[in-house]
Order: structure tokens, then C-alpha cells, then sequence
């Protein structure tokens, strides 16, 4: 089983910074593709970023420039960076592993975590 877990989310003056960490665990052989999503209150969750295995990165046009998501193959982690923020950034943040391949049992699936929140006060 793999479980899929956030944290770095809390209380951020606009301008300010976050640092959102993700970390994957079970018996985990590759993750194709690591995202960063987010849900603001009566909106649809919303891709922010996505990082490849091999470190291609894509951002949607709102946090360009401000965001910077990285990730750790070794340790099955991802992070996203949160300059210059704003208070429309606030919302819960979910990390989410794509084409996880695991052993015991062997398969290919997606996992989500449960969310972080993220408020940024102006």
C-alpha cells in the first residue's frame, strides 16, 4: 500500500513564503510523474505544477515565476516553493504521485494525500 502524505502548509502574509513537501511511502519502484494541486473554497481543484522523474517541469500560467516544484527520486518526495505570495493562493494543497509502480503486490496506480492548507493573509 502506498500512502501519500503532506506537510510545510500554515499561515503566510502576502509576499511571503511557504515550502510544501510531499513524501510517497510503501514499496514504491518508480513515480512517473509528481503534482501539486490545489482547492480553493467553492472552486474546482486545479492543477498548479508537475514535475517528470526526469525533472521536466510545467506550471499553470498563475504561479509562473513564483512557484518552483522539485522533487527527490531517492526518497520518493516532491516540494513545491511558494514566493511572492498572494492571497488568492490560499487554499488546501494535495500532492499527487501518477503512475506509481509498486511490488507486493505489483501494479501501477495513482495516489493522492489528503491535503495541506495554505493561507495567505494580505
Amino acid at each position: 500500500q502506498v500512502q501519500v502524505a503532506e506537510s510545510g502548509g500554515g499561515l503566510a502574509q502576502a509576499g511571503g513564503s511557504l515550502r510544501l513537501s510531499c513524501a510517497a511511502s510503501g514499496t514504491i519502484v518508480s513515480i512517473s510523474a509528481m503534482e501539486w494541486y490545489r482547492q480553493a473554497p467553492g472552486k474546482q481543484r486545479e492543477l498548479v505544477a508537475t514535475i517528470t522523474y526526469g525533472g521536466s517541469t510545467n506550471y499553470t500560467d498563475s504561479v509562473k515565476a513564483r512557484f518552483t516544484i522539485s522533487r527527490d527520486n531517492a526518497k520518493n518526495m516532491v516540494y513545491l516553493q511558494m514566493n511572492s505570495l498572494k492571497p488568492e493562493d490560499t487554499a488546501v494543497y494535495y500532492c499527487a504521485a501518477r503512475r506509481v509502480v509498486t511490488i507486493t503486490p505489483w501494479k501501477i496506480n495513482d495516489y493522492w494525500g489528503q491535503g495541506t492548507q495554505v493561507t495567505v493573509s494580505s
